[in-house]
């Protein structure tokens, strides 16, 4: 029986396709959370136990594999860079990127061990295994190469948030958040598809390195014809980083998720994503679109100062403690995208470097700050209004120090690491030439300081109600943990060398990949 011949489309498909290019070593971390996910979702129905010990830990060991599949399969050359033929890169970036992400949702799942017990509508298998995927989703995105996998990277993210926000069903307030988050995430998502179809209509690729060069023979050569194009397409782009990052004016649904989710899913929300969305911002304005820089550099600053003004000024008004860390985040991304947005030629590293300190700052205070706030809260009480931490400090001294040091460092009060933060991203808009940025961000950061200094002054100078937070459940080793980690914000604010030598290594790191494409 003769052959059929094959279809052209599907032979040019095999001619070009490398098995050996795939180099699924380095997307082993991936590979393994992905299989993890769907063991640990077939073994949690053999579980009985209502508190999900067992599934609780191999998630936690899942996580642990992960770090350490990251650490082994870092890069030791520009071969061990690329997978997937150049759809994945495993940089010095996404190494320090990836090992955060791990360690900051191992902490998240301890973090929140005893307040999902409390709560059997969440204790369940399908919240871990969500975790899970939403882990891999940033894990891809902070590795994406290529249009597609950071495009399924960050819908695998969304869709596991939503769930997790909705997993008290019986919640109206709950369920209120996950429709606002899933709108709102889907109009953000067509965003950013409408803004990649652009970039990839002037560029013909979807490589984000080889879209960066063929700008770049498009501005040589003189094709002013693509520049409206290319100058929506960094529109869409930028409105869609905005919403991810909870930056104004795309901070719509912040507050109400952060407020409506449950307290457990709100720190994930907080802390996590926060370095997807930086991986997502580098990956498609530095590496991507350089040549584009004028554009998507005003509108940063454009965003930088709404947020920090924004974030400041409502944060005032607020009486519920998640509410306030939730416009407190806004002005955080506000400053953190001046850093991106101060970048140069001659400070590229510097800016880079600043604004990674700055996530990873904030994160860590997040999870401190959350953490606290989880060990107060238990079955019918969230202990999430200012008012419960009246008097906080005649009843749990220790506590209260901890929530003390979280709260100065995030007001910038020197020698916390809050405060390096805001000085070097300070440092690098005006060794850029955008003095009046710093200017404007320093008065707000006054205005700031009044919210975080409530807390302070409710803890140790009001006398405690009857709603007050007066009870701790939690182990020994999660409170050892929660403390560590306030203390950590102390110890990196009097020695904030290291992690800023590391992130100016990744950040070094990026600018070698550009000089290598």
């Amino acid at each position: 029986m003769p052959s059929r011949a094959m279809p052209d489309s599907i032979s040019m498909f095999f001619q070009g396709f490398d098995l050996a290019a795939l180099n699924l070593t380095l997307a082993a971390p991936e590979i393994f959370l992905l299989v993890m996910s769907c063991v640990i979702l077939l073994l949690d129905l053999m579980v009985k136990s209502p508190r999900r010990t067992v599934t609780f830990s191999l998630t936690q060991i899942t996580l642990l594999g992960a770090l350490l599949l990251t650490w082994l399969t870092r890069p030791g050359s520009l071969a061990d860079l690329f997978a997937f033929n150049g759809m994945f890169i495993n940089d010095r970036l996404a190494v320090f990127l990836k090992l955060l992400l791990y360690l900051v949702v191992l902490l998240t799942l301890a973090y929140s061990r005893r307040y999902l017990c409390e709560r059997p509508e969440m204790c369940k298998g399908e919240y871990f295994v969500l975790a899970l995927l939403a882990t891999l989703g940033m894990s891809v995105m902070i590795s994406a190469n290529h249009f597609l996998p950071l495009y399924l990277g960050l819908e695998i993210m969304s869709l596991a948030l939503y769930a997790m926000t909705a997993m008290q069903r019986d919640s109206a307030v709950a369920t209120e958040a996950a429709m606002k988050y899933f709108v709102l995430g889907a109009m953000a998502s067509g965003f950013l598809l409408y803004g990649m179809s652009m970039i990839y209509g002037a560029t013909e690729s979807l490589y984000l390195p080889e879209i960066g060069m063929r700008l770049s023979e498009l501005h040589t050569y003189g094709f002013a014809s693509a520049d409206l194009v290319l100058a929506l397409g960094v529109v869409f782009l930028v409105a869609a980083i905005g919403f991810k990052l909870g930056a104004a004016p795309f901070h719509m649904w912040l507050p109400d998720v952060y407020h409506g989710a449950p307290t457990a899913a709100t720190l994930f929300i907080a802390a996590a994503p926060k370095l997807a969305g930086f991986a997502l911002m580098l990956r498609l304005l530095v590496a991507a679109l350089p040549e584009q820089q004028t554009d998507w550099q005003s509108m940063l600053m454009v965003l930088a100062m709404f947020s920090i003004m924004l974030g400041n000024l409502v944060a005032l008004a607020q009486t519920n403690l998640k509410r306030m860390l939730a416009y407190s985040a806004i002005s955080h991304m506000g400053f953190m995208l001046i850093g991106i947005a101060s970048t140069q030629i001659q400070t590229f590293d510097e800016a880079l470097a600043s604004s990674l300190f700055y996530l990873i700052s904030y994160v860590l205070m997040t999870l401190a700050a959350f953490g606290i706030l989880l060990l107060f809260a238990r079955g019918g009480f969230e202990a999430d209004e200012l008012a419960h931490y009246k008097g906080l400090n005649q009843r749990h001294p220790w506590f209260a120090a901890m929530m003390m040091i979280v709260m100065l460092s995030m007001a910038g009060i020197p020698f916390f690491v809050g405060f390096w933060a805001k000085f070097y991203v300070l440092k690098t808009a005006v060794h850029s030439g955008f003095l009046w940025l710093a200017i404007v961000a320093i008065l707000f950061s006054v205005v700031g300081a009044f919210y975080y200094l409530r807390v302070i002054k409710y803890m140790y100078f009001d006398e405690p109600d009857a709603a007050a937070a007066a009870r701790i459940d939690s182990g020994f080793w999660i409170k050892t943990l929660v403390s560590l980690n306030a203390l950590g914000v102390a110890f990196l604010g009097l020695f904030p060398d290291v992690l800023l030598l590391l992130s100016r290594l990744s950040a070094i790191s990026l600018l070698m990949m550009r000089q290598y494409y």
